[in-house]
């Protein structure tokens, strides 16, 4: 009886343990500023785009590091949320299609990140994004109507939050989840996540407020973000909505599904850009 008695203590002790280490150390599991680093290691001219090397403020005085890419002539303006791991040196693929298409770029990174000050925390994020539309409203006077919001991965919820708040052209969330807390059901369905998150990222509930067009981007392929996720994303939204089903990874999907991918976001932007 005792030898039973003592592993049940010891397992209940390892549980609280682990319990307690995914409490405290949240922030390691969310954020990754240094995978593959926090250095600059390219720029829109290494793939020769003209950019324009920007600081933006934040409403609590942290300096973002940014770029802002013109196209000439613009059909619109991308305002782009990247995901949680590295910086805007490692998003060239995707300022490269966006620039096709026919959209002026700004991208910039989170607090903690890159060049940025500060560290990530949600509200933090949050008001990074502000940051970022404001400084295209006020300072460039670029009309709310004429930007677009994109998210990827975390950068969905950061764009749908912003979105929430705000009347743009047109959202775009590519490979996102619904929340953390679901998220975290699905890695570590033995322990109750739900009420040790202290993040949110509720891009599900967020889409509720979301009255401008929307465009769900998803891959059956995600090794990270069940399709699922996007399935249900799609479901929350209001109309008016697009679903676009990608080939690849989680990391790679806009990649493989190449010109599959482009048509879909061209047939998104010429709804949502080219009739206002």
């Amino acid at each position: 009886m005792n030898g039973l008695m003592s592993i049940v203590s010891a397992f209940a002790i390892g549980y609280a343990i682990l319990a307690a280490a995914l409490f405290f150390y949240q922030p390691n599991l969310l954020y990754f500023p240094d995978i593959p680093t926090r250095e600059i290691q390219a720029t829109p001219g290494t793939i020769g785009l003209d950019y324009e090397q920007l600081t933006l403020t934040t409403s609590d005085d942290e300096q973002l590091d940014a770029w802002f890419i013109p196209a000439e002539p613009a059909r619109g303006t991308l305002l782009f949320c990247h995901g949680n791991a590295g910086n805007i040196s490692h998003r060239l693929d995707s300022i490269r299609i966006f620039h096709n298409l026919g959209l002026s770029v700004l991208i910039f990174d989170y607090r903690g990140y890159g060049q940025s000050t500060g560290k990530p925390t949600e509200k933090g994020t949050y008001r990074d994004a502000d940051a970022a539309w404001d400084y295209l409203v006020e300072q460039r006077g670029v009309p709310p109507e004429q930007i677009t919001l994109f998210g990827r991965s975390l950068g969905a919820s950061i764009a749908a939050d912003l979105a929430t708040r705000q009347s743009p052209a047109g959202v775009i969330l590519e490979s996102a989840f619904t929340s953390v807390p679901d998220m975290a059901a699905q890695l570590y369905p033995w322990l109750p996540v739900r009420w040790l998150s202290r993040y949110r990222y509720n891009t599900r509930k967020m889409l509720a407020d979301i009255h401008s067009p929307v465009l769900i981007v998803h891959s059956r392929d995600d090794e990270i973000i069940p399709y699922s996720n996007g399935e249900r994303l799609f479901e929350a939204a209001n109309e008016p909505k697009l679903f676009l089903e990608l080939r690849g990874g989680h990391n790679d999907g806009f990649m493989v599904s190449g010109d599959s991918y482009i048509r879909g976001l061209e047939i998104f932007l010429s709804k949502d850009l080219d009739n206002n």
